[in-house]
């Protein structure tokens, strides 16, 4: 309930004097450590009755407050709001005459209801608060799961935008932006992404072409492509949302959109690129519902997780996580500061940007406008007296130095790399100027990491692989004898693809003497990875066969990411 405003329920909470001092900071501790809301941890205790919290809400938000939320609404005063408008804002009318309009909502924190809703409908909107849960199931059975699709929309778009480029052009941006039909299909292009658990969305204008793009899983599917002269009113659009200069097309930009789809708050990373024919704009989509920031759930090994948590536990040294772009590391990092977010830990990071908001950790992002960059960022942070340090990305010899001193004085430092894998992580610091022994002496563990597709659980299939494919694994043949291999055979669930979801494949190089040794000396990459494969390191190729026997994944995947 309400996980994206606990600070704001802390407050209410606090001033409503519900609880005592000592029992709101046990709560408030407990639904850091654990991730639970405030808002549930405070009502699952007992402590306070759920119906008395959402009274103190209502009255700190000025609302009016709703006990029992009908279990039904009359059609006369459902039809009068669209059911995608009530699907994106999460409401339902409760009543409606020709001036104004009251609703329940999911959220009744989110002001857009009104801003946006006041504008649209042309009435004064109330918001009403009830029990989220209640309001969610009267919101799908007044208005059922989506119906409208986005093949229905471009045929309306192609209808309402049926005017020459040249036309389109001329028009004001701003004014294409606010369109009602080009509101809806951004909405509706989001929503659908948002559904599908998309990690980002691509808007591309080509000369003939304008392209939407998901990214699902790690691999790209094309939507079914809108009119060409849709380009600039949609990225407009896009543009609008993320408070972006609307007029200035020669330039990147970078902004945030945060809004509510599906009764959800989610949070979007915007990046534009000017291109030949256009913006190119991709969306990255940070749902805090999707991503679970949990140690538990990253498909780790008990072997790995134990080593990860001894690490992270320890009171000085430098553990990085390394591998491709888009391959979790940042995900792995924050789940293991989840493990030691408490009251009694001060946690900074420095990230460019900052992807996850976190209650209780301190979060920079980088500003290289301003000179604000990771060296710079560390340290400052030296000075503001952490126990641990999260550093997004060691990407210089300065912070690589400042990142070693702060652990050489007593603060865990986490960071990540661009290596293939984690003897690499080595070499990579040598090269950009670490001296070995500063290495040696401060570097406790190196993680790399890579994700690929899961099999479907819909369609897992069992199947005898070709002799060919298995050869390409490079294991001995009696080892595989009496194991079983799967593939998805496509169906609905997983969009015919037979893949649904991610798995992790992980190699955990932990720094012994003798591994020390050998950084001292300078010995190459090879030498490390022999060492630290005879010491009983799991390489990556290893812990993706572990994922081919346990039916998590195929041939195909772990071959082409090890």
């Amino acid at each position: 309930m309400f996980e994206d405003h606990n600070d704001t329920l802390y407050d209410i909470i606090k001033n409503s004097k519900m609880l005592s001092n000592e029992q709101l900071e046990e709560l408030n501790e407990s639904h850091l450590s654990t991730g639970k809301s405030l808002a549930n941890a405070v009502t699952d205790a007992g402590l306070v009755e759920r119906a008395a919290l959402l009274q103190a809400i209502s009255v700190f938000l000025a609302y009016d407050y709703l006990e029992e939320v009908p279990s039904n609404i009359p059609d006369s005063v459902s039809s009068s709001i669209r059911s995608n408008v009530a699907r994106m804002y999460g409401v339902v009318p409760l009543e409606n005459d020709d001036t104004s309009i009251r609703l329940l909502a999911c959220d009744p924190f989110n002001a857009s209801i009104v801003d946006d809703l006041t504008f649209s409908l042309n009435k004064d909107v109330s918001v009403v608060v009830g029990d989220p849960r209640n309001v969610q199931t009267l919101l799908t059975n007044t208005y059922g799961e989506e119906d409208s699709s986005i093949d229905d929309l471009l045929g309306d778009l192609g209808e309402d935008f049926a005017t020459a480029e040249s036309d389109t052009k001329e028009m004001d941006p701003a004014e294409m932006a606010n369109q009602t039909p080009i509101i809806r299909f951004v909405n509706l292009v989001l929503q659908q992404a948002i559904k599908d658990k998309a990690s980002d969305i691509h808007f591309e204008p080509f000369e003939d072409e304008f392209r939407i793009r998901y990214r699902i899983d790690g691999a790209l599917y094309e939507m079914a492509p809108p009119p060409k002269n849709l380009a600039v009113p949609v990225i407009s659009r896009v543009k609008v949302l993320s408070n972006m200069n609307i007029s200035e097309r020669r330039i990147p930009q970078d902004g945030r959109i945060k809004m509510t789809i599906a009764g959800r708050p989610v949070d979007l990373r915007v990046s534009t690129l000017p291109t030949r024919f256009g913006e190119s704009v991709v969306l990255r989509v940070l749902d805090k519902s999707v991503v679970n920031l949990d140690l538990e759930a990253l498909s780790l090994s008990e072997e790995i997780l134990n080593k990860i948590r001894e690490i992270v536990d320890r009171p000085n040294g430098i553990f990085i996580v390394t591998g491709p772009t888009g391959s979790g590391k940042t995900t792995t990092l924050y789940s293991a500061l989840r493990e030691i977010n408490k009251v009694e830990t001060k946690i900074l990071t420095a990230e460019d940007p900052v992807e996850y908001e976190i209650d209780g950790i301190m979060q920079v992002a980088v500003n290289h406008q301003v000179g604000l960059d990771f060296a710079k960022a560390l340290r400052a942070f030296l000075r503001q007296d952490p126990d641990k340090i999260m550093v997004g990305e060691i990407r210089d010899l300065e912070t690589a130095q400042i990142s070693v001193q702060a652990s050489l004085t007593g603060h865990v430092v986490l960071s990540t790399l661009h290596t293939n894998d984690a003897p690499g992580a080595v070499t990579r610091l040598i090269d950009m100027g670490l001296e070995p022994f500063l290495i040696s002496a401060s570097l406790e563990a190196i993680l790399a990491q890579r994700l690929v597709r899961r099999i479907c659980s819909s369609c897992k299939t069992a199947y005898e692989p070709s002799q060919e494919l298995v050869e390409m694994l490079e294991v001995d043949p009696l080892e595989i004898a009496d194991k079983d291999f799967f593939y998805g055979e496509g169906c609905s669930e997983c969009s015919k693809t037979g893949y649904r979801g991610r798995v992790g494949l992980f190699e955990m190089l932990v720094v012994t003497d003798a591994i020390r040794e050998l950084i001292n000396k300078r010995a190459p990459t090879l030498a490390i990875k022999q060492k630290a494969l005879e010491q009983g390191m799991r390489s990556l190729r290893d812990d993706g066969l572990r994922a081919i026997f346990d039916g998590k994944s195929t041939i195909e995947e772990v071959l082409k990411y090890t």
